[in-house]
């Protein structure tokens, strides 16, 4: 008994050295374990916003007869941009490069292995994570044309877009050695690389397709609610990855990040909807779930840098004036931006872009964040915001423009038929019926 004793106290001794010893080595390795994890889980919940939770949202948006031609459009782009991500698109984005334009250094990921770390997190972690925000960015724009682009175009100028407007402006923004980095722009999560560039691009295309048979005389309601909730509950919990995803680590940014984003979410979708209940005599379940994604959408840029009652701001005044902006782009102006794109998330970067150089300052309270950079005043953070804002609108437009023109030319037209249209793009481009099949 006393030897079975002792060899059982020996291999145990040994077993504790075994997992000391392997622990040392993970520590070595320099990759933190919990960051890692929050960032894998990060990155299935950005994957998430896209499919399912904004292919439901549009799917349910649009006329019965289009329904899966909106579902197509955006598992299409994911899998496109994946692929385009792993060639070349990555290394472009995060590659050394120069202020403009990263290089090839990790042309097809070659040079990414298992060992290989961003920060404290495996290169390969970076790069998905990365690749799920280059994933939902182009496919924000199919709500703008949804219902009448020919889906031989749309695939075309994803992939243009791609190389011609995300990525160079990713660089700018994102990475260390970008222009805009380096002038110390606050975007935390993509209000300029994402919103402004998808809402921006969003309007080019609304105006360079032309509004849809019927437009606006012809009412185009919803045809599925219960879709569109399903996708917008599911862009709620999705934006969690977002936001705190950005963060990059499992620390006190990333649950601020979290925090605030669900304020600002809950604010956007209450203030929506009062001010329809007001105007309409009666809350409407499109409006307290569009105002949602108009305080998703703009508290992301600012995520990073806010506390809660900035959060709060945001979420209120992304409410109020991306519903204004909404009835201007519709009603006033009288552009087809089918699904609001522009108006939600558009001038949604625009202003979270802005306001989070106010309220990341100190001194103000609740209202504050982590502070400025020190030495870095207001003003001059405002400023910074402020280039940052016009130079990615100017260019997507111009870029966007171009690149629609060269697309119909490579494919006869960006746009279906008129008896296509009527049809609807289900049947006329891919023979199926959402409904009956």
């Amino acid at each position: 008994m006393k030897k079975l004793n002792s060899m059982s106290i020996s291999m145990l001794a040994g077993l504790c050295l075994s997992v000391l010893a392997s622990g040392s080595m993970a520590q070595d390795t320099g990759i933190n374990g919990a960051n890692t994890a929050w960032v894998l889980t990060a990155t299935a919940l950005v994957l998430f916003m896209t499919l399912p939770g904004l292919s439901l949202f549009y799917g349910g948006l649009v006329r019965v007869k289009n329904i899966l031609s909106v579902l197509m459009q955006c598992f299409a782009i994911a899998c496109l941009v994946s692929l385009l991500w792993l060639v070349a698109g990555y290394s472009l984005a995060f590659g050394e490069g120069n202020a403009w334009i990263g290089d090839f250094s990790m042309f097809m990921m070659a040079s990414i292995e298992e060992s290989s770390l961003a920060g404290d997190i495996p290169l390969s972690l970076h790069a998905a994570f990365q690749m799920t925000f280059a994933i939902i960015t182009p496919a924000l724009i199919v709500g703008a044309f949804a219902e009448r682009m020919k889906f031989s175009s749309m695939l075309l100028f994803t992939a243009l877009w791609l190389f011609a407007v995300y990525i160079p402006i990713c660089h700018w923004v994102w990475a260390s050695s970008g222009w805009l980095f380096q002038m110390g722009l606050l975007d935390f999560a993509g209000g300029t690389v994402v919103h402004i560039t998808a809402g921006v691009a969003a309007l080019v295309a609304a105006l360079v397709l032309r509004e849809r048979q019927g437009f606006p005389t012809t009412a185009m309601p919803p045809h599925n609610m219960t879709m569109t909730v399903t996708g917008a509950g599911m862009l709620w919990v999705g934006w969690f990855g977002f936001n705190a995803g950005s963060a990059l680590a499992a620390n006190e940014n990333a649950a601020m990040a979290l925090l605030v984003t669900h304020i600002s979410a809950a604010a956007g979708s209450l203030a929506w909807m009062v001010i329809e209940w007001i105007r309409f005599r009666k809350p409407s379940v499109l409006g307290i779930v569009t105002g949602m994604v108009a305080g998703l959408g703009t508290i992301t840029p600012a995520s990073g840098y806010v506390g809660p009652g900035g959060a709060l701001v945001i979420g209120l005044s992304a409410g109020v004036i991306c519903f204004v902006m909404t009835h201007m782009v519709k009603r006033v102006w009288k552009i087809d931006d089918s699904l609001d794109v522009f108006p939600v998330h558009g001038v949604g970067g625009i202003l979270g872009t802005l306001l989070a150089g106010v309220f990341a300052a100190t001194g103000l309270g609740a209202f504050s964040g982590q502070g400025l950079a020190e030495g870095v005043t207001i003003a001059h953070q405002m400023g910074v915001q402020l280039l940052g804002v016009v130079v990615t609108l100017v260019y997507t437009a111009v870029v966007t423009y171009v690149l629609l023109k060269l697309t119909g030319l490579f494919t006869n037209g960006l746009r279906v038929t008129r008896e296509e249209e009527i049809i609807g793009l289900d049947l006329s481009l891919h023979e199926e019926d959402g409904y009956k099949l």
